[in-house]
């Protein structure tokens, strides 16, 4: 049978274990703080949820021992870590550092990393989410960039379970709008990513596997310049690869007062067309579990996805494994799933105490 590459997303923020995050989650054991807290906001909403494992540190590496062994055998087989740079400094790395790959099983999974280079607000604590105003800016200089270039090809890309496409050290980019302004335009970013290759292959790889998150249309057209789009920016740089980070992200105008998953798919598969016939990289098909942010705010907010049941969401890993069966100019055979723990966006594969192990058994179903 074909072998598919299955990435979840981790948000690694279900961890006591980074001293700054308790501006956050001042309780001390991350994020999890806010999922045991939510009310539904209205009549239906299938919150409160409990994860079945229990209100755990992902930091733990006997807890990833035991994550690791339920992912593979489900058929998720490389975790996609979520990494940070505030303030000079990483955040919320423990739980790639001190959970996996402490973990004595982590030759059992790949990972790698992308860097969410976004600006911390306050949206990640419940008290102050609806403001969401800034906490740390996530654009870096050239210096720092070089910096974190060199931290992560030593620390991370040399690692055995590092995942790699053609030998290549796959890495991708959250936030472009942020890399170009922190490193002072268009040109600049050109070059520092051409460094970053250059790095990669003095440090004996083949060359680096970049890839970005993209967004909806409306944002490939936003200008980075006076003279370049985001759209002209990908496709002169050259990303080997683009995927999606979630589905609201291209689709949340439709989410108004709540979209069936089934409708949702239909978004999807028009947008991998616009994105075949105008992009130049490779797309990696994405598949997102669901879309509900309510658990961090105390207001209500209506874009939401509905009914994404596991029979459902099942249908988003079958479109995936068809795109990827088609060939469509993929070096691998990856897909990209938000998520495996984003409990507060309402997309996780983890099993809780509403659908059990749901999610991960359709993830089985399809690719294994």
């Amino acid at each position: 049978m074909k072998k598919y590459d299955v990435a979840a997303i981790i948000w690694p923020s279900y961890t006591g274990d980074e001293k700054r995050a308790r501006i956050f989650w001042p309780e001390g054991y991350g994020e999890w703080q806010t999922v045991k807290a939510v009310q539904p906001k209205f009549e239906g909403h299938k919150w409160p949820r409990k994860p079945l494992w229990g209100y755990v540190n992902e930091a733990d590496p006997f807890v990833m021992e035991m994550q690791i062994e339920a992912a593979v055998s489900h058929g998720v087989n490389t975790f996609i870590y979520d990494w940070y740079w505030y303030d000079n400094q990483p955040f919320l790395e423990q739980c790639l550092d001190n959970g996996f790959l402490k973990a004595r099983n982590n030759h059992k999974m790949k990972f790698y990393l992308m860097w969410a280079n976004h600006t911390a607000t306050t949206l990640w604590d419940t008290r102050t989410a609806d403001d969401n105003l800034p906490v740390w800016d996530g654009a870096v200089n050239r210096e720092i960039f070089n910096n974190i270039v060199h931290r992560t090809i030593e620390k991370y890309f040399k690692h055995p379970s590092y995942y790699k496409i053609d030998g290549k050290p796959v890495y991708m980019l959250f936030d472009l709008e942020n890399l170009v302004r922190g490193l002072g335009g268009v040109e600049e970013t050109w070059r520092a990513l051409d460094y970053f290759r250059e790095e990669t292959v003095k440090a004996g790889f083949p060359g680096l596997e970049l890839h970005l998150t993209i967004r909806s249309r409306e944002y490939m057209s936003k200008m980075l310049d006076d003279k370049t789009d985001i759209l002209t920016f990908i496709n002169k740089t050259g990303f080997d690869g683009v995927t999606h980070y979630q589905y609201y992200d291209f689709a949340k105008n439709f989410m108004q007062n709540g979209k069936p998953y089934s409708e949702i798919i239909d978004i999807v598969k028009a947008e991998w067309q616009y994105i075949k016939e105008n992009v130049n990289s490779v797309y990696y098909p994405h598949v997102s579990v669901g879309w509900d942010s309510n658990p961090r705010f105390k207001k209500f907010h209506p874009r939401l996805i509905t009914d994404n049941t596991p029979e459902n969401v099942q249908k988003g890993f079958e479109l995936a494994k068809a795109y990827v069966d088609e060939g469509n100019g993929l070096r691998a055979p990856l897909i990209v799933v938000n998520a495996w723990n984003e409990w507060t966006e309402g997309s996780y594969l983890e099993p809780d105490d509403l659908y059990g192990y749901g999610y991960l058994e359709a993830i089985k179903k399809v690719f294994t």
